[in-house]
């Protein structure tokens, strides 16, 4: 598996989180997982489904392709 895809995925959502000033523990209790559960998906070591994805999208009000925003 490409990790770097994984690691630009949870740069993006971390940034995006950062921007609606989120801690770690809001965006987790909005989408109904454990906060190191994102610091995981933030470092780039997990790997979340597209429901979670869909979740966290919905969570931070932006849409799902903005999480995709790899340029």
């Amino acid at each position: 598996m490409n990790t770097k895809i994984l690691e630009r995925l949870g740069k993006i959502i971390k940034n995006i989180r950062l921007d609606k000033k989120f801690t770690q523990e809001v965006l987790a209790e909005k989408i109904g997982v454990h906060p190191t559960y994102i610091g995981k998906i933030e470092s780039g070591k997990s790997n979340p489904s597209v429901m979670l994805l869909y979740k966290i999208s919905k969570a931070l009000k932006v849409n799902l392709k903005d999480l995709f925003d790899f340029e």
